[in-house]
């Protein structure tokens, strides 16, 4: 945990576009957009992968989601459409073990996605 960059951006010592920010989740903007809107939401408490949440975080897990839908209509792609996307381990992607979400939107997107 001391060394993951997700929890350096939430405690202020690496730099962030934020864009939402509360008790228990912040939420920035991707420093490599994959779309127009591209924003990272994680779960303060560190917490390494989807595979790792537990009963106890089912409350923060779903404050996420509201969280994403707010953003969601706050940039305007509510309505046309956006994806949310955990990607668990290193064959899906990931690459910070530290849980978060992608919200991706305001481009019509491709399925199957990878």
């Amino acid at each position: 945990m001391g060394d993951c960059i997700f929890c350096k951006i939430i405690k202020g010592e690496i730099p962030s576009k934020k864009v939402y920010d509360d008790k228990d989740i912040f939420a920035f903007e991707d420093i490599n957009p994959q779309s127009p809107v591209h924003i990272l939401i994680v779960p303060k408490k560190h917490i390494a992968k989807s595979l790792d949440v537990t009963e106890k975080e089912k409350e923060l897990i779903g404050s996420i989601f509201m969280v994403a839908n707010r953003l969601a209509v706050e940039r305007g792609i509510a309505e046309s459409g956006f994806r949310l996307v955990v990607n668990c381990n290193r064959d899906s992607g990931q690459e910070v073990f530290h849980i978060h979400f992608h919200l991706l939107g305001g481009r019509k997107m491709k399925w199957p996605p990878g």
